[in-house]
């Protein structure tokens, strides 16, 4: 196995991360803190529209396939584009090392944008959970690969506890039933395989069809046209995750308006 698996490197940083996290702040301090947060946004009835495909837009500076993707990053300046343009959510990748994230973004896009806010991170132990209620997340990323039944369980179980709604999101068959066995309503559907970074854009389309029909679907990935996204919509998937192709383009609202044909 001459290929390096990014997934593990960057999972191992997060546990480092992790650990330094709790020597800042402990869980007890952080269950203690969302106590008495305002509501979370609703995310699932937000990007869930009868005959239309909604649009979550992510906010990406770099990743471990393109590098730096936006050199002019200015998150609020994103935010902005993304409230004027009027997604029906907008992603935040909180993880630091791989992406340039920071879990502080998520605050800061909430006071520009109306909408509800995804923190899209690694995540792997209920500490997450609380730290994502803390900063102001309204729904939270939980990858199949990553979790065992038991932890997707747990997690998915404190979230609902603390309001927050849960993107499960999976890459092939074992995850899509494992996802579909613990009743998630919302799915994601990698068209990239974490371990390689490759994409196969049919992968939404095999795997949409093994999808119990009362589930909100989400395609994620290698989503960078108008025709991609018409396709997907006829396909009957619910939302598009974008990020590279709006994060790379020169007017972001324009490539928003040609991607969703607004």
């Amino acid at each position: 196995m001459a290929k390096t698996d990014i997934l593990k490197e960057i999972v191992q940083k997060k546990k480092e991360r992790l650990l330094f996290a709790k020597q800042q702040l402990s869980e007890d301090e952080l269950k203690a803190k969302v106590q008495g947060l305002a509501p979370a946004r609703p995310f699932i009835k937000a990007i869930n529209k009868p005959r239309q495909i909604s649009l979550i837009a992510e906010i990406k500076k770099q990743s471990p396939s393109r590098g730096v993707i936006r050199p002019d990053f200015n998150l609020s300046e994103i935010a902005r584009v993304y409230q004027d343009a009027g997604v029906q959510a907008i992603s935040v990748l909180t993880e630091e090392d791989h992406f340039g994230g920071n879990i502080s973004y998520i605050n800061e896009v909430k006071s520009i944008a109306a909408c509800p806010v995804l923190r899209k991170d690694f995540i792997l132990e209920p500490y997450q959970v609380y730290e994502s209620r803390f900063y102001g997340a309204d729904a939270i990323l939980l990858i199949a690969d990553l979790l065992s039944k038991e932890k997707l369980t747990e997690l998915m179980g404190l979230a609902g506890e603390l309001g927050l709604e849960c993107l499960v999101e999976v890459h092939d068959d074992k995850e899509l039933k494992k996802a579909v066995s613990l009743k998630a309503p919302l799915i994601g559907i990698n068209n990239r395989d974490l371990h390689t970074l490759e994409i196969d854009p049919k992968t939404t389309e095999r795997l949409f069809t093994l999808v119990p029909k009362d589930k909100v679907v989400v395609a994620e990935s290698g989503i960078k046209s108008y025709q991609d996204v018409l396709f997907l919509r006829i396909l009957g998937v619910n939302a598009v995750l974008i990020g590279e192709a709006i994060m790379e383009a020169p007017s972001m609202q324009i490539k928003i308006e040609e991607l969703m044909g607004w």
